[in-house]
């Protein structure tokens, strides 16, 4: 790729290292923070960051994934490309899930790793590992700089692609030699990349009509949106068209948080563990207006049986995703803040009260037969969903709400009621368990002001327990919420429903861990009865610091509504006698 730049720069031409110039790039971009783990290959960068620590800060975790989870987590929420550092081998690997997550879910990162000399590549030396090879297929671009002069160009050339377009991770491998190298540098911002120019339709105009056709004569039309709309900052345009529309709208789970939870128009979250009343009228629709969304497995269900008299309007901002699950009869390529005031504009207002009473109709059974008993339970175990409906109470669903992977993902979505954008931080794609800790660190440092909770499992609150100890060094008032149900909870639902209840390897033995918390300096409670839980939710909301709230929950609790595998969205369930049809032998 050839990239294209500013003709200003943003500083005169200077005499630095290679290391430096890293540096200078990083702070020229406007970063504030540096999620990394210093080893040898990247020591001379570390050296050259020593001195401008001031200006710019860096987060030592205890685990490069954990750096990854976190600049993921400060990248999801202030809306900023996220920086890690990472040192060859095992620290360049370490970071290869985050970049898958980062991939999957579209989070804009620029990833340094140190590498070996020049002279020494290939020949197998210490900690030498191709981690181009290695994460081509996880990064939406990557390089590796062997001359201290090429630095500037391309870090400039990583941000530029990191944050434009369909956002994602880019990995920049620096050997040694270019670190300690010295450069005449300058720095000019990347403007474009040949062959890398994110465009809209050429026709816009004609698309535009033919969706605002569509929608005008639909008599069941129904709106599905996701990250897309909070990428391209267009919650705002979102609400507009919705107001004017009056189209039901749904949310994927990374759509979460992108417009208030009470609007009128929204009608609860799409996908397997959804809300009842969008999957089951999904395939009513006669128009579907998708809005930033990829039609993921866990949203379409059997794609045989999916929206099948439905005449489909994909707004996208990337070209791959039109057409790759579901067929779109109008696409419309572009960002969403650009293309979406275009069809309200074109658009006629309705009245589609007769529709959005089938989803009322719809949650009300969902609320009789599911949501009340989770949300309010009068006898029996602590339920996750009483849990998340306490807090939600107490904090007016103004959190930042940052979940890790299982049952409690599921249970904190879909009960949370957002009210600010940017305030729902998950795995989405890939469910990399271990996310939520490292992640909620970095939404903390993106959002010091806001209460920063993160709900996570017995399960994989030990995959990436040892964040504790960057929490506590930093001093990040992250408030974590542990769901403990002593099993790996997703897949005990599972083997209970479809495996003829044979848990096999499941059963967590879990720590103390409020005395783990301790080690750290941080304080916490265990809470195992319903009349200690609001007191318990309490204390942790006003604790100043860094706090650990676990709450034992039931064991063999299990998350309904549910989309068995392989059934149409509208065959979602209530409870669990409905999954035997869905058995196969």
């Amino acid at each position: 790729m050839k990239a294209i730049f500013h003709n200003e720069t943003t500083q005169s031409i200077r005499r630095l290292k290679g290391s430096e110039a890293v540096i200078d790039a990083l702070i020229s971009e406007g970063s504030h923070y540096i999620f990394g783990y210093p080893g040898g290959a990247i020591m001379p960068i570390y050296d050259a960051l020593y001195s401008r620590k001031d200006t710019i800060h860096h987060i030592l975790s205890r685990h490069e994934q954990g750096s990854i989870h976190a600049a993921q987590g400060y990248a999801r929420v202030s809306g900023n490309v996220g920086v890690v550092f990472a040192t060859s081998g095992p620290g360049a690997t370490n970071l290869i899930t985050g970049l898958a997550d980062a991939m999957m879910d579209s989070t804009p990162l620029v990833c340094i790793t140190g590498q070996v000399d020049q002279s020494l590549l290939g020949t197998d030396a210490f900690q030498e590992t191709d981690v181009i090879g290695v994460s081509t297929a996880v990064t939406k671009w990557n390089r590796q700089v062997t001359d201290a002069q090429d630095i500037p160009e391309v870090l400039a050339t990583a941000f530029h692609i990191a944050r434009t377009g369909r956002p994602g991770p880019v990995l920049v491998d620096i050997t040694k030699n270019a670190q300690f190298g010295m450069l005449d540098y300058e720095y000019k911002k990347c403007k474009s990349v040949r062959s890398y120019q994110p465009t809209e339709s050429p026709s816009m105009h004609q698309v535009i009509s033919e969706a605002a056709r569509l929608i005008n004569q639909a008599k069941k039309p129904l709106i599905l949106f996701g990250q897309g709309v909070t990428l391209s900052g267009s919650e705002s345009e979102l609400v507009a068209f919705l107001e004017k529309s009056n189209i039901p709208a749904a949310s994927t789970l990374l759509g979460l948080s992108a417009i208030p939870y009470d609007m009128s128009q929204y009608v609860g979250m799409l996908g397997m563990h959804g809300n009842y009343a969008p999957n089951k009228l999904s395939n009513k629709a006669d128009v579907v207006l998708a809005i930033g969304m990829r039609f993921d497995d866990r949203v379409t269900g059997n794609l045989k049986g999916y929206l099948p008299d439905a005449k489909v309007i994909h707004m996208e901002i990337d070209p791959s995703e039109i057409g790759k699950m579901v067929y779109a009869h109008v696409p419309i390529l572009g960002s969403v803040k650009k293309t979406l005031p275009l069809l309200t504009e074109s658009i006629e207002p309705k009245d589609r009260s007769e529709w959005l009473q089938e989803f009322k109709t719809l949650y009300k059974k969902e609320y009789e037969k599911v949501t009340h008993d989770e949300l309010y339970p009068s006898s029996g175990v602590i339920t996750m969903g009483e849990v998340i409906r306490i807090i939600n109470e107490k904090t007016k669903g103004s959190a930042v709400i940052v979940t890790d992977v299982g049952q409690h993902q599921m249970v904190a979505c879909r009960y949370y009621q957002f009210k600010n954008r940017r305030s729902n931080v998950t795995s989405g794609g890939l469910g990399t368990m271990g996310f939520c800790v490292p992640a909620a660190i970095g939404a903390k440092l993106a959002a010091p002001d806001r209460e920063v909770i993160a709900v996570v499992g017995d399960g994989g609150f030990q995959m990436t327990c040892q964040e504790l100890g960057t929490i506590a060094q930093f001093g990040l008032a992250v408030k974590i919420l542990i769901l403990n149900n002593e099993f790996l909870g997703m897949v005990r639902q599972w083997q209970q429903l479809f495996f003829d209840k044979r848990y096999s390897f499941v059963q967590m033995e879990n720590p103390d861990f409020i005395k783990l918390g301790g080690a750290y300096g941080i304080e916490g409670a265990t809470i195992k009865k319903r009349e200690a839980l609001e007191h318990a939710v309490d204390v942790f909301l006003a604790h100043k610091s860094a706090y650990i709230l676990e709450v034992r929950v039931g064991k063999e609790n299990n998350v309904f509504p549910m989309i068995p595998t392989g059934a149409n969205v509208d065959e979602i369930t209530l409870e669990s006698s409905e999954i035997k049809k869905f058995i196969r032998g």
